[in-house]
């Protein structure tokens, strides 16, 4: 997320603000593998320098989508990227709040008004997903028939929760708990993630947190697996629901910690990795198993993942130069780490950023 960092390096307080603002909205596309256009950057930059407003944004992304002839499937998910980002982008920039399921459901209608057909709607089916981290199953969401219920017994039992005497660290695991909780009721078809970290944000906010919107802009899919690890148990398998995740990752959020976030390390049969011998392949590349995988990566691939894992946006020149080997080695590689599925581009050579398939599960 570096498309901003020219104004947060001026320290320019509002400029600074607006910079997070929106590195947030960006970042929060990926959880579904989104990534908003060229345009959508250079239109948030205007509104950083103060040139437009933040309804002038949201009405700009609008008619550039109206007057675009139509497109494929590809265009329809830049449109959402654009239009849901610049709706978060407004939502966090203002200091309106109210903690109740009726903001909660008002967060995705704002965000998905006229994209999804069910915004601010609560879904009457029942729902699964396949989780990369769960190896392909699914978590156990809410029954539709109790949804409502469901909503606003959480809400109603967090409301009467007394953090008076906590501490910090106390404090953070319980909103954790809630957090998760409310993830994991799926009240809407799509779009509960994004819905929950803004309306996370905006809550924490009410506790006075200065909350570190760095987080949710370059680990927002650490996020959401992170949720669906504090929500699933296969106890036959000796797997149980766990925090720990969403612990590391509010660390950094709120509490001023390091914690190094890794996808990987989310996966249900993640093996710690043996320390890398240069001459070659370990058993358990980017705690995988290979053999799992099907696949054998060269020193030169292990590395050049990790360098991805790091920094999506990462340029093919920044990798030969890290690895201290030429543009054409990287460029090789890069094109037998597509073949083998673990690899894609995903967006623009310019604009967009790489994507780990096996590790990261977006594929």
């Amino acid at each position: 997320m570096n498309e901003f960092d020219e104004y947060i390096r001026q320290g320019e307080p509002d400029k600074i603000e607006k910079s997070h603002i929106w590195q947030t909205a960006i970042g929060l596309q990926q959880v579904d593998g989104l990534t908003p256009s060229a345009y959508l950057i250079e239109t948030a930059k205007q509104n950083i320098e103060g040139d437009i407003t933040f309804d002038e944004v949201k009405s700009r992304i609008d008619t550039y989508y109206q007057t675009k002839t139509v497109g494929n499937s590809d265009d329809d998910r830049t449109e959402e990227a654009d239009k849901v980002s610049s709706r978060i982008a407004e939502i966090l920039s203002s200091n309106t709040f109210s903690f109740s399921p009726v903001e909660y459901i008002g967060i995705h209608r704002r965000l998905f008004s006229g994209i999804y057909k069910f915004a601010g709607k609560i879904r009457d089916y029942d729902i699964s997903k396949k989780e990369w981290v769960l190896d392909g199953k699914t978590v156990l969401y809410a029954s539709a028939i109790n949804l409502r219920e469901t909503l606003e017994y959480d809400f109603k039992e967090e409301k009467a929760f007394n953090y008076k005497g906590l501490s910090q660290q106390q404090i953070v695991e319980h909103i954790v708990h809630f957090v998760a909780y409310l993830w994991q009721i799926h009240i809407f078809g799509e779009g509960n993630t994004r819905t929950t970290a803004v309306f996370t944000i905006k809550y924490l906010r009410t506790f006075g947190f200065e909350v570190s919107n760095d987080a949710f802009a370059q680990n927002s899919w650490y996020f959401r697996n992170a949720l669906v690890r504090a929500n699933y148990n296969d106890f036959k398998n000796g797997i149980h629901a766990t925090n720990e995740y969403l612990m590391r990752f509010f660390g950094n959020l709120l509490l001023g910690e390091n914690n190094v976030l890794r996808n990987r390390e989310l996966h249900i049969h993640f093996v710690v990795p043996e320390k890398l011998d240069v001459n070659k392949n370990t058993p358990n590349i980017l705690g995988v198993n290979q053999n799992k995988l099907g696949v054998k990566l060269n020193k030169n691939q292990f590395k050049m993942l990790e360098l991805i894992e790091n920094n999506n946006k990462i340029t093919i020149i920044e990798m030969a130069k890290s690895l201290s080997i030429s543009e054409t080695a990287i460029e090789n590689n890069i094109k037998k780490l597509r073949e083998k599925g673990i690899l894609s581009r995903v967006g623009s050579d310019k604009t967009g950023h790489w994507q780990i398939n096996n590790f990261d599960g977006k594929k």
